[in-house]
């Protein structure tokens, strides 16, 4: 069975979406939603939606955490509410992991849903990092659970949760990319940003991560640059 787990803050806009795609999905699978202290109705919609729902302290590694601990599946599926999930994509899930022993975890091929030409350029790049074993949270991350536990599991910290995940994962042994069908995300975060600015700030985080520098920091300053 797959836990997808799914924290939120402030997501009633695109959380009875993704909800409504993942019950007509025909694999067996629990939804967990842990919210982060929302004050936007999204603890009731994933209440109506029938789905198990945590409550944490803000922040996605902390709620991802919190998330996990509580999953009771073979395999987690990490999932962003802004995420349009695919028509069989935990089929796919099932499938690579049964037809592969060998295959630890992986993720989505990621499609951004902005129709201008930065989001289109971020489906190219996003596909080039990925073949060079590089993937976020955004598209879909999914894991064996022996194996999560073994690499350590997600780590509470602040900003860089995913790809800090990624990198322990990439490194225990042989992980996938499922192309079709592809998970599609929002573009929202680019919003009113020039392109340079975010590949910018973008390389400077990741610069700053590898130097050591505290997450807690690091969101502060990924959170003043979105704004």
């Amino acid at each position: 069975m797959i836990s997808i787990i799914i924290p939120t803050l402030n997501e009633a806009e695109n959380l009875p979406r993704l909800l409504s795609h993942l019950r007509v999905e025909d694999a067996p699978a629990e939804i967990i939603v842990v919210d982060g202290g929302s004050g936007d109705g999204t603890a009731r919609i994933a209440m109506d939606h029938g789905v198990r729902l945590l409550s944490s302290a803000a922040g996605r590694g902390r709620q991802l955490v919190a998330g996990a601990a509580a999953a009771k599946g073979d395999v987690l599926l990490f999932l962003h509410a802004d995420s349009r999930f695919p028509k069989g994509g935990l089929e796919r899930i099932d499938a690579v992991l049964e037809s592969e022993p060998d295959i630890v975890g992986g993720n989505f091929r990621l499609l951004f849903d902005g129709g201008e030409a930065f989001s289109t350029w971020l489906n190219g790049f996003y596909a080039w990092i990925r073949s060079h074993g590089v993937y976020y949270g955004d598209s879909g991350i999914f894991v064996r659970r022996a194996v999560y536990e073994a690499i350590g599991g997600m780590r509470p910290l602040a900003l860089m949760e995913d790809f800090d995940f990624t990198r322990r994962l990439e490194k225990s042994g042989k992980t996938c990319c499922i192309p079709d069908p592809p998970l599609v995300t929002s573009s929202r975060r680019f919003q009113c940003r020039h392109p340079a600015a975010i590949v910018f700030g973008w390389l400077k985080i990741h610069a700053l991560f590898y130097l050591g520098v505290r997450s807690e920091t690091l969101a502060r300053l990924y959170n003043s640059a979105r704004q």
